[in-house]
């Protein structure tokens, strides 16, 4: 799976989570630009884990501020 296909499936789970309907870049900051809390954040990430069927650990999700972040981290779990 390439880095367009992985960003289009993540683009499109996030759109239950976008509230705002901001429109998401690489750039795109979860809990700045969408105001993602916590506890979004934890059902973000299960949804993500389930699409994708990968674990991303802790150490990972804090290094990860934006959705171009999260992408390249989903495509380097997915091998």
């Amino acid at each position: 799976m390439d880095r367009a296909e992985t960003s289009a499936r993540i683009a499109a789970l996030i759109e239950p989570f976008n509230k705002k309907g901001i429109e998401v870049a690489d750039a795109t900051r979860f809990t700045d630009d969408l105001e993602f809390d916590s506890l979004t954040v934890m059902d973000f990430v299960a949804a993500i884990e389930d699409e994708f069927d990968i674990i991303i650990s802790m150490n990972q999700q804090a290094e990860i501020e934006n959705f171009g972040q999260l992408v390249d981290a989903v495509v380097k779990l997915k091998g």
